[in-house]
């Protein structure tokens, strides 16, 4: 699963999570994720999202 990430507030979805809050179950992929959602931090439209970068542990 993979992690998106907002590219102005850097706001991150992930799949595995999903957003149980705004009605996105866990496990949904991002492509699944409906066209009018908005980031819930700063309101940016899903086309502002992208991979997130990996994250060396």
């Amino acid at each position: 699963m993979t992690t998106y990430q907002c590219s102005a507030c850097y706001f991150p979805y992930n799949e595995a999570d999903g957003l149980p809050d705004d009605g996105i179950a866990p496990g949904t992929k991002w492509e699944d994720v409906p066209e009018d959602w908005v980031c819930p931090d700063c309101g940016n439209g899903k086309e502002h999202f992208n991979p997130a970068p990996e994250q060396e542990g």
